[in-house]
């Protein structure tokens, strides 16, 4: 078996007007990101996503890599996304081509599962089937939406964990959790997430503040390339705290996981280097005792790969007696992208959501929906 053809894909879509949505550090106005399409000279086909600005990616991936893809066994994943750092020498721990190489990767996981009928969550040492999803919501908008309209929809929808958006200054946060704890109640597990916005000392008063609700963790509270800042903060407070979605490569994941600079690492797989590196930084949080959670703001490709990983992450060292689950984060804004991509989408209610079982991916692509986002 051998990759006969490789096709990048820019896919974007606008949302209407005034209704952007976003974090302290601004909000966006459109989605977009790069599938990867890879097809077998048996015809089998996988597919991936380079979570990236899509135009960008999708000529890098062609230009960069289309001759190196064409020919391989799908089973030399691995050798490939090594050789991605070796081959670009001077580029290839660069930001763009790690997604390049995320979506490559990912597409050729799902062939190889596609290949021998089994989801790719089986072919890492899959450790559980269902997920407990997290209302990745409480966004900054333009319209400046109430942080209780989607707090109230969680509830409705059976979430039993939420994450919010914070980082416009300590008064505004302490209104915005106090609120959102109030509704989603205290039983209920509820994350922050900063965007990096604060530098390490407004951060710790602003945790310190916030102790009272009993936040599960506070996500980027510095700007992720502020290490030190991410250590001084993580030392200080009392609180977990997350970061990795903006972090590229297994070396910048590692000086995370060996300063001791988070407790739980983020990895996006359509960033991080796909699965053969985010199966990589899982034994790297083991060997740490860290916890591993994906960060998830893809399109349903990346949202189908996240899960098939996240069903795969060792929960060392209290799988057994401690029964935490696995949170995983799952986008309640407007994004058609991760909607409507699937034949069957994705459904997050009632606090579960089930590991797909069929082979590579678990999914089936609309390939009609994939062309009307397509941005050639």
């Amino acid at each position: 078996m051998e990759v006969r053809d490789i096709e990048a894909i820019p896919l974007s879509h606008s949302l209407p007007e005034k209704r952007g949505v976003g974090s302290a550090r601004g909000v966006h106005t459109n989605r977009a990101t790069t599938l990867i399409r890879l097809e077998t000279a048996d015809g089998l086909v996988g597919w991936g996503e380079a979570f990236a600005p899509a135009r960008t990616v999708a000529t890098l991936a062609q230009e960069q890599f289309a001759d190196r893809v064409k020919g391989l066994n799908p089973h030399d994943a691995e050798t490939f996304v090594e050789e991605s750092y070796t081959h670009g020498y001077h580029f290839g721990r660069s930001a763009f081509t790690r997604c390049a190489v995320s979506g490559i990767d990912i597409a050729l996981w799902d062939l190889v599962g596609k290949s021998v009928g089994a989801p790719v969550s089986e072919l890492l040492g899959r450790r559980r089937d269902v997920l407990e999803p997290y209302a990745s919501s409480g966004y900054i908008t333009e319209w400046n939406q109430p942080i209780e309209e989607p707090m109230r929809a969680a509830v409705a929808d059976g979430f039993t964990a939420a994450k919010i958006k914070i980082g416009r200054g300590i008064e505004d946060d302490y209104n915005r959790v106090s609120t959102a704890r109030e509704i989603l109640g205290d039983d209920a597990t509820l994350m922050v997430d900063f965007n990096g916005n604060y530098r390490a000392k407004q951060a710790i008063r602003a945790v310190n503040e916030l102790t009272e609700f009993n936040v599960g963790w506070v996500e980027e509270p510095v700007a992720a390339e502020d290490v030190d800042g991410l250590r001084r903060v993580t030392e200080t407070v009392d609180v977990p705290v997350a970061a990795g979605e903006a972090h590229f490569s297994r070396f910048e994941f590692e000086r995370l996981a060996d300063e001791r600079a988070v407790d739980v690492l983020q990895p996006n797989l359509g960033r991080c280097g796909g699965f053969t590196e985010a199966r990589a930084l899982a034994d790297l949080a083991m060997s740490k005792n860290l916890t591993v959670r994906p960060h998830v703001w893809n399109s349903a490709v990346g949202v189908a790969a996240a899960i098939q990983f996240a069903a795969s992450v060792p929960q060392y060292p209290h799988e057994a007696n401690i029964p935490e689950p696995l949170l995983f984060e799952y986008d309640r804004s407007s994004n058609p992208l991760r909607s409507d991509l699937l034949v069957e989408p994705f459904d997050p209610t009632d606090g579960e959501l089930a590991v797909p079982q069929g082979s590579g991916l678990g999914v089936e692509i609309d390939e009609a929906a994939v062309e009307r986002f397509r941005v050639d």
